[in-house]
């Protein structure tokens, strides 16, 4: 890549928008998926008695759909990355693109 549509594209104040609101808007997520995943992982480590908990007269716990809760808040918080990265990101990255390749 020429150095001076890199230098052109780093001084884009569209481009240090995109950067920054992408870079916080991840570590927000990682942030919930970590308290998400490690709060699992400390249920199992700390407290197995109340994950080992019959529901019902049936053979599952309420570790299970605990567990499952926690695959299911994994693919929900990537939808949502998705959204936000189609919708707002995209659209910084076009500005970003028209105005470098003028």
């Amino acid at each position: 890549m020429d150095d001076d549509l890199v230098q052109r594209i780093a001084r884009n104040p569209k481009y240090q928008e995109l950067k920054a609101k992408r870079t916080s808007y991840g570590w927000w997520l990682t942030l919930a998926m970590m308290v998400v995943y490690y709060g699992f992982i400390l249920l199992v480590a700390f407290n197995k008695p109340f994950l080992s908990q019959r529901m019902g007269e049936g053979v599952m716990t309420i570790g299970v759909p605990i567990g499952f809760g926690v695959i299911v808040f994994t693919i929900v918080i990537t939808a949502i990355y998705v959204q936000r990265a189609n919708k707002e990101f995209d659209d910084l990255t076009a500005e970003v693109t028209k105005a470098v390749l003028k």
